[in-house]
């Protein structure tokens, strides 16, 4: 039988995945209303600006010290290639229904093991290749090559799954010298000007009703990682990653009644075979 602080860790756990899956469908929908006038290259300037502001000030209370880094080089790279993730994430969220965004970045752990194997020297056993091969077998359903012309925003989807699966692998290797409030610091800095520069060509000001969805999307993009790290401090992650599966069905609503986005059968499907090749994985860690 489970032991009180194990349900009371369980309960706390589940209140930070909640935390989660508001920030990321608020960031979501956030993005979707600014994107008919701003640019993705402006939304993630403004992005880095809001988490730089924020990050700043927690490091004025507890040190700036914590921003030093012994893997600089890897800091810059780790970036580059989180901002491809953000970017390709933007733009499929402009371009085709929620569900279907959620659904293909469900396949971020698969391409994660297969990074991390070359990387970090982790195992890519045969039970995990099975998993990687259940995966692709989602994102193909979803997608469905030939049977219609692949949706440039869902192939921008599985490019950013791709990238944040790398930005993942780098992150592990950057923990083991450098804090977690350096690795925030320094994705606002390195982000800042890659978002700024292409956007000066197609500079929009934004109206005054459309700043507290910007200053939104820095705030939820920030709180998600930091809810999402807090549920695994404090539960195993068989049991929290599965609870990240809602954001499918919350991001599915949102599109239903928000956009009167259609609800279509193969995402759904891919999206569970994707969900089995995880959870098996997580079963299996």
């Amino acid at each position: 039988m489970t032991d009180p602080q194990t349900r009371k860790n369980v309960f706390r756990a589940s209140l930070w995945m909640i935390g989660t899956l508001i920030s990321f469908t608020a960031m979501a929908v956030s993005v979707r209303e600014l994107s008919d006038h701003m640019s993705t290259f402006q939304l993630l300037f403004f992005r880095s600006v809001v988490g730089l502001i924020v990050i700043s000030i927690l490091l004025f209370r507890s040190g700036w010290g914590q921003i030093q880094s012994k893997q600089l080089g890897l800091q810059i790279l780790r970036n580059i290639v989180h901002y491809g993730g953000q970017f390709g994430w933007f733009v499929g969220i402009s371009l085709i229904p929620l569900a279907e965004v959620f659904a293909i970045e469900y396949t971020v752990p698969i391409w994660t093991m297969i990074f991390a194997a070359p990387i970090l020297a982790e195992r890519l056993t045969r039970m995990r290749m099975l998993i990687v091969a259940i995966g692709f077998t989602g994102v193909l359903v979803i997608l469905r090559p030939g049977a219609e012309i692949v949706d440039i925003g869902a192939m921008a989807v599985v490019g950013a799954a791709i990238c944040y699966a790398m930005a993942h692998v780098l992150t592990k290797k950057l923990s083991s010298t450098d804090s977690t409030l350096a690795i925030l610091f320094y994705m606002t800095v390195v982000q800042l000007p890659l978002g700024l520069i292409p956007s000066l060509n197609d500079w929009y000001w934004p109206l005054l009703s459309e700043w507290p969805l910007i200053v939104l999307v820095g705030l939820s993009a920030l709180s998600a990682h930091y809810c999402l790290t807090s549920a695994f401090r404090l539960a195993d992650a068989s049991v929290v990653a599965p609870m990240d599966f809602l954001r499918l069905p919350l991001a599915a609503g949102f599109g239903v009644f928000v956009y009167n986005e259609p609800v279509d059968p193969y995402v759904i499907a891919g999206a569970l075979i994707i969900m089995a090749g995880t959870y098996l994985n997580i079963r299996k860690s």
